[in-house]
């Protein structure tokens, strides 16, 4: 079966705090553990009122040690905002503590604001400096080497797998050259998904991590009894993506009868744009729609996103999204 994992940015819903937010992910994880999904990613976001894995590796840590199975990881860090001997030592320290369950999903982009940018300390060049500070990562989570002075401990000889993550040529063509599983982030930035997948596919090298290109593509999915039902719980979504044109950001809001009540017609266009790899409704739709957007992409790995305002109805979202996996077709073996 085609691998599908999850992506959880731990939604801070109005009306709740962030500790009810991150109890949330642990429950949900657990629930996608039992359902056979393959992995539970949590993001990093600085300075939002709504997300609350800023501190993402000691999110990731919670959700591991409520879980025993699913793999559990980053989508990801922002190395830029870190020094890669930092990274080592958390993510050495996770490995150490859940073997074999730990996954290190890498980006460039600040996760945030120009003002928070500059409180993370983050220096002008640091987004150029990403493929120098990977190939460190790398290193310090690899076999310790002749005369090296510098160990991250834990960390050294972990080899927590790596992941590259993307919206972009760049992201793609990095994971190509250092023979890394790739992820794109279509489920919020969709335009340059074909083409990152492409250059990805034609310029991978084999590498000691992975011997042939492995593809994750980022999508959010909505799944109810009826199609009417997942999109009405499809606005808490909409409404959230018209708010950040708006530059409002906030707590994620309840679902609406009517959306088009909400946003006005540039908003709309600018918000489905953004949202083009979404797919909402019954069973049946939604199958349609996936099966479709797998022959498109020829996904090795779906991992989906489904921010939805009601925990209950999250949970029962993935449940039946799990019972329609058999019918998505076949993948490669998961990196």
């Amino acid at each position: 079966m085609l691998p599908l994992s999850i992506l959880d940015l731990a939604f801070i819903t109005e009306g709740a705090t962030a500790a009810d937010a991150l109890h949330n992910s642990r429950d949900l994880a657990r629930h996608a553990e039992k359902l056979g999904y393959t992995r539970f990613w949590l993001a990093e976001h600085h300075n939002m009122t709504g997300i609350a894995s800023a501190a993402t590796s000691v999110a990731i840590g919670y959700v591991a040690e409520g879980t025993s199975t699913i793999r559990v990881g980053a989508g990801g860090i922002m190395l830029p905002n870190h020094s890669p001997l930092v990274i080592a030592e958390q993510f050495g320290t996770l490995e150490a503590l859940y073997p074999g369950r730990i996954d290190l999903g890498l980006g460039r982009a600040p996760g945030t604001d120009q003002r928070t940018w500059r409180a993370l300390r983050r220096e002008a060049d640091s987004a150029e400096r990403f493929p120098q500070d990977v190939l460190e990562l790398q290193a310090l989570l690899g076999p310790l080497q002749p005369d090296q002075v510098i160990q991250a401990v834990p960390g050294t000889n972990s080899n927590v797998p790596l992941w590259i993550l993307g919206s972009s040529l760049f992201g793609s063509q990095l994971a190509a050259v250092l023979g890394l599983p790739y992820a794109f982030a279509s489920h919020f930035s969709p335009d340059a998904l074909m083409d990152a997948l492409a250059v990805y596919r034609e310029r991978f090298q084999p590498s000691a991590q992975l011997d042939k290109p492995h593809a994750m593509v980022g999508c959010n999915v909505v799944v109810a009894e009826t199609d009417a039902e997942a999109q009405r719980l499809f606005t808490s979504v909409q409404q959230r993506f018209t708010d950040m044109l708006r530059n409002r950001r906030g707590l994620l809001p309840r679902p609406i009868d009517d959306i088009e009540t909400y946003w006005s017609g540039p908003e709309k266009a600018q918000a489905q744009r953004m949202l083009a790899c979404s797919f909402v409704g019954s069973r049946d739709s939604v199958r349609s729609q996936l099966q479709a957007f797998i022959e498109k992409t020829k996904a090795d790995e779906l991992i989906v996103a489904s921010a939805i305002f009601d925990h209950a109805a999250r949970k029962r979202s993935y449940e039946m999204l799990a019972e329609i996996q058999p019918q998505l077709g076949l993948a490669a073996v998961p990196a």
